[in-house]
């Protein structure tokens, strides 16, 4: 392959663009590999084409190697099958839905689960099917409320989806094995660093489920690991120890005044100054928190030590529903906010693992303008279950062993697998004959990872001040040559640049009619991997190679350049 930059669709930028938040977004929109069509819509140009096909390449190798068999399912999809799995709800204002000219609805495609399951059921009737692993890389949409970060966050991004079908739990674990195991080389091959942690299926449903994170600080994701061992997980997913029952008796409850204490730290405050329940020792976590949030169409009230914040992602992962605060207080009298207890809500109450049966706190009295100390869990309230609400923070302990702390990362998700079980199988009622005659539902394995994602991950791991650093498994280019100078110069490069074409490279050529400087302004901020300067030594028989990465450069004699970069490939 050989790209001749005069002639080539591309448009480097000097300036960052004006809506770019993260690296990644700055420097493929700089460098010419993108360009935003639309919120959360972006265009790909020749050269982040050329990476994206590689990225995908790879991906598609991988699933090969492990027995998948690529189909490809349209994006428009009927209404039908995801009432049946109930998720045409459960996405919420996550999802794009229309109607056709006949008025029946659609949705675009988020994921394939209905349609991969009806298609084996379909085209499957036997135990002699199986295990079977189909997969496809393809276009999927999302209505993101605030697309951002470029390609890292659209409405509309390019996927691999897997689906893996057995007969039974152990055939589902070998293929989650599987894929497990070739994401981990296909991360490896596009230079990414992942981390494997903990996660939680949300919408997908499920058991087990496991991300790969990209450790970078522009990452969405917030995950936790341990000090003491190799524990680590999304913070949604971490589980908190329970707090040991406490078996102290503890005086009534008593109502207190505590006039403009709608926070927890002026109730701290005004609870020493005025040394309620004969204390001048009260902290925040010694306060009980009553938070009220939506939780799909219900409101749900929960309860975590004052010292802590409600995680509405954690909240919302845990109860399986989108999650948002509750304002609407003047709809609801009997809710005093600011002063909220759990004794005597009327609403369902749950609490952190922090808030142990027997712990008696200082908290709201439902009253305005007043609080109430020795309020008992079990005693004076009795919640209605247990959830992971609370803020997860560096220093907290690890729920896998006795020694260590949590430490907190950020970082991108770029795939996810799940064991989905039998989930859609039971919704779609996919049978097949057995062995031994008998019917037999299958089991199900679902994993992705996000192709277009991954681009921009690669983007924002691998780049400095000057611009990308392409790893040379997924760069646009293998070689990058540069004609600076005379216009002599101009063939020679051209001609080099054939000879290592001839030798299996790709190579794009800088042949332009600008200055040096915007060349090599221009090769930095593209980052192919190993650049060729053919310039002011060329007389001398020599031209320059650099190396993107390490910032080496070494002056090669022009008959021996071409077996140089191919030892460097």
């Amino acid at each position: 392959m050989l790209l001749r930059m005069s002639s080539l669709f591309l448009r480097t930028l000097r300036e960052d663009p004006a809506d770019a938040e993260v690296p990644s977004h700055r420097l493929l929109v700089r460098a010419g590999f993108v360009r935003r069509a639309a919120p959360g819509g972006y265009t790909w140009l020749p050269l982040g084409l050329l990476v994206l096909d590689r990225v995908a390449a790879i991906v598609r190798e991988e699933m090969a190697g492990i027995g998948g068999q690529q189909v490809h399912f349209p994006a428009l999809l009927p209404r039908e099958p995801y009432e049946t799995s109930g998720r045409w709800t459960a996405y919420g204002d996550d999802i794009f839905t229309l109607k056709d000219r006949r008025g029946a609805d659609h949705l675009l495609a988020p994921t394939h689960e209905e349609m991969v399951t009806l298609l084996v059921q379909d085209v499957t009737s036997s135990y002699r099917d199986f295990p079977l692993i189909l997969f496809q890389i393809q276009t999927k949409f999302r209505d993101e409320a605030r697309p951002r970060a470029g390609v890292l966050r659209g409405r509309e991004f390019l996927m691999k989806d897997a689906y893996s079908f057995d007969l039974d739990d152990v055939g589902l674990a070998a293929a989650y094995d599987a894929h497990r195991a070739a994401y981990q080389r296909i991360f490896a091959r596009l230079g990414l660093e992942t981390t494997i942690v903990s996660a939680v299926s949300g919408a997908m449903g499920g058991s087990a489920s496991e991300e790969f994170l990209a450790s970078t600080p522009v990452g969405e994701d917030t995950f936790v690991g341990c000090t003491a061992c190799d524990y680590a997980a999304n913070t949604e997913a971490v589980v908190t120890p329970p707090a040991p029952a406490v078996t102290a008796e503890h005086p009534p409850l008593e109502a207190h005044d505590t006039p403009d204490t709608p926070t927890i730290a002026s109730l701290v405050d005004h609870a020493n100054a005025h040394r309620l329940a004969g204390r001048a020792d009260w902290t925040a976590a010694d306060t009980l928190k009553n938070v009220v949030v939506r939780a799909g169409g219900d409101l749900v009230a929960v309860g975590v030590p004052g010292d802590r914040e409600v995680d509405l992602k954690r909240l919302g992962a845990a109860l399986g529903a989108d999650v948002a605060m509750f304002d609407d207080f003047p709809s609801r009298p009997d809710l005093v906010r600011g002063y909220i207890g759990p004794q005597g809500l009327g609403l369902r109450y749950l609490v952190d693992p922090r808030v142990a049966p027997g712990s008696a706190w200082l908290t709201g009295a439902n009253e305005p303008g007043r609080h109430a100390t020795n309020v008992v869990s079990g005693r004076d309230f009795v919640p209605d279950g247990v959830v992971e609400a609370a803020d997860v923070r560096a220093g907290d302990r690890c729920p896998a062993c006795a020694d260590g702390e949590l430490t907190i990362r950020r970082g991108i998700e770029v795939g996810h697998i799940f064991q989905l079980g039998r989930r859609y199988t039971d919704a779609f009622g996919l049978d097949v004959l057995g062995a031994d005659g008998k019917p037999v539902r299958p089991t199900m394995g679902c994993y992705g990872i996000g192709v277009t994602r991954c681009v921009a991950t690669i983007a924002e791991q691998h780049h400095d001040e000057r611009g990308l650093v392409w790893p040379r498994a997924v760069a646009p280019a293998d070689v990058h040559v540069v004609a600076a100078g005379k216009a002599g110069h101009v063939q020679a490069a051209l001609d080099l640049a054939a000879e290592l074409t001839g030798r299996g490279l790709r190579v794009l050529v800088d042949d332009r009619a600008v200055s040096p400087g915007v060349k090599f302004t221009d090769a930095e901020l593209i980052g192919v991997p190993t650049i060729v300067v053919v310039g002011r030594r060329l007389a001398e028989g020599l031209v320059e190679v650099r190396d993107r990465a390490s910032g080496t450069r070494a002056d090669v004699s022009l008959a021996s350049v071409t077996e140089t970069v191919l030892g460097g490939v």
